[in-house]
Order: structure tokens, then C-alpha cells, then sequence
């Protein structure tokens, strides 16, 4: 090595890797351009933010992340994140939020064995309101829940109407609450406040839909006229109106916001049980159909134009009674068929794309015996999952 001034001081390390010119720091600092280069810049470059805007090579390249957060196997297992699908799995009393493989990433609730407020008992619906989750405490003839509350990503309740274990048609009093839709105000009406809308809630018990604020005031109540019979859902439409599965009328019903009847949809006179009820963008009309074990589209002329029979499979129980059917923005459809413990994800032609539950196994009913429980998974069981959406699809729901 030559030993003349220049020479050594180029070799002469003044451990400031920016500006040092010695062999060392020159060799360090040279990129070799790919993800196990050690260089400064490669390293910054290959350190994961472990969030969805990460810009890291892996992150970049494969849309995917190995951090904490992740399974490591390029499936986001992460709260709130758009496509996981949050379940009301029912007499599991809670709510549970899983990913694509059904890992579960966020719960409510504390288990099958737990009736206390600490659980949601029974529940029949869940929403996902930003990071918020609103949901629907239905209970049982034995353990009355009569909630609906609002509840924040640390399991905190932070707004509720109704109370643990009472009834009535009083002030924050419910009766079987089987289904709730957030209402968001428009923009210039912003309150700052805890909702920044209101909740139309389906009151079953006492047939009817209600309009409640954040101070838990009613402002607006629907019976269609004092009709209504077991009302199982509701959605607030584009253009105002009140669409209605109005379960013991084997129906569903559009009302005005003077509480008029303004469209019936019946599937030609065949739908039985309606427990659900969604206008799509094409101007149909997709209805759970319980009584019949099918979800059904109809036409504006209340015309079958699709149907998907949850009780064809050799293996599912006579009357599995789908509570839940929801068209997705890519036309598939996620249907939550209740006694089947199952959820699962068709496309048009009624391939099963997406199970989540154990698989079917037969027998009498009422309900499978396939039911489970497990703190992790969806693929170790369900038990009789009443609701499930995906997040971040409103398709054909009010959209927060």
C-alpha cells in the first residue's frame, strides 16, 4: 500500500460515513442495488414504517409486510384494514374483525359462556364506522342485552342507547334490537360530537324503526302506518327513503319520510322470513330470504332475476336460515348463513370463493353441529353468525 500523504490520508477513518473517503466507508457506503445492501441509503430504504403507506423495497414490490403486524405471509393481519371482514358471530356474543385467511385481528366480547354487559349478547349486526364499530346487542329470552353501542378500537363503549337487561318504548329504552345504520349528517352540519350523525335503529320487538341523535332523542319513528310486524333490518336510501325487511309481513318495504308505503317487493309472492334487505346500484332490490334458505335479487317489477340456495349442499342442515346477504362492489356476494355457522363468499355463477367457519357436516338442525369458538380463528368455528360485511364496501348500504 502506498504510504505517500494523499494515500494515507484517504485510508485515515474519521467514522463519518458521509464524508470519510477511507476504504472502509468508501466500500460500506457503495450501493449494490438490492435489498441486501447495507449502504445508508439501502438500509432507510429497507426499514418498514409497519403501516399501509410503507415504501420499503418488500412493502413496494410485493405489497406486502413481514413486520409485527403482518403474518409474514403476505396477508395484512392489521385493525380496520379495508377487505377483512367483520362478523356478528352471534351466540359467540361478539363481534370479531379477520383477514382474508381468517385470522382474527380484532374483537368485542368475551365468549359463548360470558352474559355479562361485558359481551354483546346475541349480536345481530355490526358496522364499521371509521374506527369505530357500532353494534347491535339482539340478546335472549334468558339474557336481555337491548343495546346498541358504539365502541372504539380499544373495546371502550363510547355512546350507547338502550340498557343491559331492560325493555320498553321509553326514553333510551329497546325491545329486541336486531339491526342499526349509522347516518352520517352532510358535511356543512358537522357537530364535532361523538356521531356526527344519527342511528336508525330497528327496534323488532316494538315494531318499529327510530331516528335517534347522539342525545339519545327520537326524531323520527317508521311503522309503515302501524303495519310493520317483527321489522328485521333498515337502510336509509339516496333518496331518503326507509328500505325494510319487515320479517313477519314476508316483505320488504321502501316508506317515505311521511312513514307511506311506496314500493313492496314479495319475489313474485315467494319470499318468506325476509330478514334483510339492500338496494344495489343497478337499481335491484337484494333480499335474505330466511324463510326459503335463499338470498334473491329482484327487479323493480319484483322479479326474481338471481337467486343463491344456501341449503343446496349435500351437507348443510335442512333450514339454515341466512340472516345476512350483501352484494360486494366486485359482484360477489357475502352471505352469512346462520345455521350453517358460516360465512362464505359467492360470485355470480354461486361458486364458493371465501369460507369462514368449520366445514359443514350434516344433521337434523336446527342448528350444525360444525359451531366453534376459538380466540384466534375463524376456521376453528362459528356459531351462528347473524352478520358480516366487509370493510371498506358500503355496497348497497347507507355509506357513513
Amino acid at each position: 500500500m502506498c504510504d505517500c500523504d494523499d494515500c494515507r490520508k484517504r485510508n485515515d477513518c474519521n467514522n463519518n460515513n458521509d464524508c470519510c473517503q477511507c476504504d472502509r466507508c468508501v466500500g460500506r457506503n457503495r450501493c449494490t442495488n438490492n435489498d441486501s445492501c447495507k449502504c445508508d441509503r439501502c438500509r432507510d430504504r429497507n426499514r418498514c414504517t409497519n403501516n399501509d403507506s410503507c415504501k420499503c423495497d418488500r412493502c413496494r414490490d410485493h405489497n406486502r409486510c413481514d413486520c409485527l403486524e403482518c403474518s409474514g405471509n403476505g396477508i395484512i393481519k392489521k385493525f380496520n384494514h379495508p377487505g377483512n371482514i367483520l362478523i356478528s358471530d352471534q351466540f359467540n356474543n361478539r363481534v370479531i374483525e379477520t383477514n382474508s385467511r381468517g385470522e382474527i385481528v380484532w374483537s368485542y366480547g368475551l365468549g359463548p359462556s360470558d352474559f355479562t354487559p361485558n359481551s354483546i349478547i346475541a349480536v345481530n349486526d355490526a358496522e364499521r364506522i371509521r374506527n369505530k364499530t357500532l353494534m347491535v346487542g339482539t340478546g335472549t329470552p334468558t339474557n336481555i342485552d337491548n343495546r346498541v353501542i358504539l365502541v372504539n378500537k380499544h373495546g371502550q363503549i363510547i355512546w350507547q342507547y338502550g340498557q343491559f337487561g331492560l325493555s320498553g318504548t321509553g326514553f333510551d329504552l329497546l325491545d329486541v334490537p336486531v339491526q342499526a345504520t349509522f347516518v352520517p349528517f352532510k358535511k356543512c352540519k358537522k357537530s364535532g360530537g361523538i356521531l356526527d350523525g344519527t342511528i336508525l335503529i330497528t327496534d323488532q320487538a316494538n315494531n318499529r324503526i327510530i331516528e335517534v341523535n347522539e342525545a339519545k332523542q327520537i326524531i323520527r319513528t317508521y311503522t309503515a302506518g302501524g303495519t310493520l310486524s317483527s321489522p328485521n333490518s333498515a337502510q336509509k336510501l339516496c333518496n331518503k327513503n326507509i328500505l325494510i325487511a319487515d320479517e313477519g309481513n314476508n316483505r320488504a318495504i321502501e316508506v317515505n319520510k311521511l312513514d307511506q308505503i311506496i314500493a313492496t317487493y314479495t319475489a313474485n309472492g315467494t319470499l318468506g322470513a325476509c330478514a334483510f334487505a339492500s338496494r344495489l346500484c343497478n337499481g335491484n332490490t337484494l333480499l335474505t330470504d330466511a324463510g326459503n334458505n335463499r338470498i334473491v335479487e329482484v327487479n323493480v317489477a319484483d322479479h326474481i332475476i338471481w337467486q343463491y340456495i344456501t341449503n343446496a349442499d349435500p351437507l348443510s342442515i335442512p333450514a339454515p336460515s341466512p340472516s345476512r346477504g350483501l352484494r360486494l362492489k366486485n359482484g360477489n356476494t357475502i352471505i352469512s348463513d346462520q345455521f350453517n355457522n358460516r360465512v362464505i363468499i359467492i360470485n355470480q355463477t354461486a361458486t364458493i370463493l371465501d369460507y369462514y367457519g368449520l366445514p359443514l357436516v350434516g344433521g337434523p338442525g336446527p342448528i350444525g353441529t360444525n359451531f366453534g369458538y376459538d380466540l384466534n380463528t375463524t376456521q376453528l368455528g362459528l356459531y351462528s353468525p347473524y352478520d358480516a360485511k366487509v370493510i371498506g364496501d358500503y355496497t348497497g348500504l347507507t355509506k357513513p
